[in-house]
């Protein structure tokens, strides 16, 4: 199996409903996030490619014009803006395009990631 990844970076601001009062992340904050796209196939096409990595700037531009610098409860239309819904709404997005997506993983810091994969 060949794998493939890219890294992408947004900014955004959320809140999480359903949380206590008293838990920081029931407050409006945001967050640099950092989208990790990863892409398997057991054969490479012609050129040797499991995906050109060009044609995946289709999930720049979506990212650049509908998350970059924004709130994402207005994005998702729902106060569920865990990295976890976020990474999935994101690989729903990106197997429509590319058949050969196997994950998605969101960090919020550099020491958490979450990770949506079928």
């Amino acid at each position: 199996m060949y794998t493939i990844a890219k890294r992408f970076a947004f900014s955004a601001s959320h809140v999480i409903g359903g949380l206590p009062a008293e838990h920081p992340c029931s407050r409006l904050h945001g967050h640099n996030y950092e989208v990790e796209i990863v892409l398997q196939s057991a054969e490479l096409d012609p050129v040797g490619f499991v995906r050109d990595y060009r044609e995946l700037s289709e999930l720049k531009a979506l990212i650049d014009n509908t998350l970059d610098h924004r709130h994402l409860n207005e994005v998702l239309g729902h106060d569920r803006t865990t990295s976890e819904v976020i990474a999935k709404w994101i690989y729903d997005w990106c197997c429509e395009r590319w058949p050969e997506v196997a994950a998605v993983r969101i960090s919020e810091t550099p020491k958490t990631w979450a990770e949506y994969r079928p």
